[in-house]
């Protein structure tokens, strides 16, 4: 994490960004540690796949792949222009992208509705360039859609939960809102932060429910599956 002065609060153009390199750095395990399914795919004919960003990916990563329907998740980083990123690069705010989250999953079991209500629910989407203590670029809120469906859902529970959050006086989303191919690649985060709270049960988490109930989708993530910030 990257708190204070040091992180970043604007977005670098291309042409500032670090130039980054043409294959991954690092190695990255080959099965979820959670689930048992292919981390990079292939995974079963039909998968749908929607990137999330809401802050830190290790607490947002354990909200999804508790969740029903849900194939195989994933913390990496997208929305930049670094070319396979690193973390330490990331922090700094000068790729451009944001921690984010690949959700996998059965659009037989699930659909986007009930994956954003857990997004919207699970985080402050209005506080542009942080969540909470983490501050800069690489902690803003985001959705990153791969379907006519997704980019419909992302809509429709944006509108939905912005009139909630008026109601409250919670203020505005910030939370961008675009298609994968604008975003630009999906880069898959280092080993040790694939699946984290898993490996570290107490680890740093700072997600969980916001008091607020976004009214779209079939129903808000169950009591036992909920991620609780620290006190």
């Amino acid at each position: 994490m990257l708190f204070g002065s040091r992180a970043r609060t604007t977005l670098p153009t291309a042409d500032e960004a670090l130039p980054g390199r043409d294959h991954r750095p690092f190695p990255v395990p080959t099965t979820h540690e959670v689930l048992g399914t292919p981390l990079e795919g292939p995974w079963p004919e039909g998968t749908e796949v929607l990137y999330v960003a809401m802050g830190c990916f290790w607490g947002v990563e354990r909200i999804f792949w508790r969740m029903p329907g849900v194939v195989a998740t994933a913390a990496g980083y997208m929305g930049g222009s670094t070319p396979h990123p690193t973390y330490e690069e990331t922090c700094t705010g000068r790729t451009g992208h944001a921690e984010t989250v690949l959700v996998a999953y059965d659009p037989a079991r699930t659909s986007p509705e009930p994956l954003l209500k857990a997004f919207w629910e699970n985080h402050d989407p209005t506080q542009g360039n942080r969540q909470g203590n983490d501050i800069g670029t690489a902690y803003r809120s985001a959705v990153f859609w791969t379907t006519p469906g997704q980019e419909a859902a992302a809509r429709t529970t944006r509108a939905a939960f912005q009139d909630v959050l008026t109601r409250a006086g919670r203020g505005e989303i910030t939370t961008t809102l675009a298609p994968a191919g604008d975003a630009g690649p999906f880069y898959y985060a280092e080993d040790y932060h694939q699946q984290y709270l898993h490996k570290n049960p107490n680890g740093y988490c700072n997600h969980g429910p916001n008091g607020l109930t976004c009214p779209v989708g079939v129903a808000t993530l169950p009591a036992q599956t909920q991620v609780r910030p620290p006190a």
